[in-house]
């Protein structure tokens, strides 16, 4: 498990708390009933407060998977 991994799950397990560990990696808004637009906020201020960025707005739609944050925050890492 990358070090964005880990982290990110910690910031999965905060706002999901009844998600299983092992469901994380798989978690998608489209499957997950307690994802809805009040944990996507909550979910990205988590995420800004873990990681030190700040996540574009714009791109709050297209963020709706584990694996597409992953992406979306190892190439802001890299950028950084």
């Amino acid at each position: 498990m990358d070090a964005i991994t880990a982290r990110l799950t910690n910031c999965f397990q905060t706002v999901f708390p009844d998600l299983a560990p092992a469901d994380i990696p798989h978690a998608a808004q489209g499957s997950l009933a307690a994802w809805d637009s009040t944990a996507a906020i909550i979910l990205v201020n988590v995420i800004e407060d873990e990681f030190a960025v700040q996540i574009d707005f714009d791109r709050l739609a297209e963020l709706d998977s584990f694996p597409k944050i992953h992406e979306y925050l190892r190439q802001a890492m890299a950028a950084s």
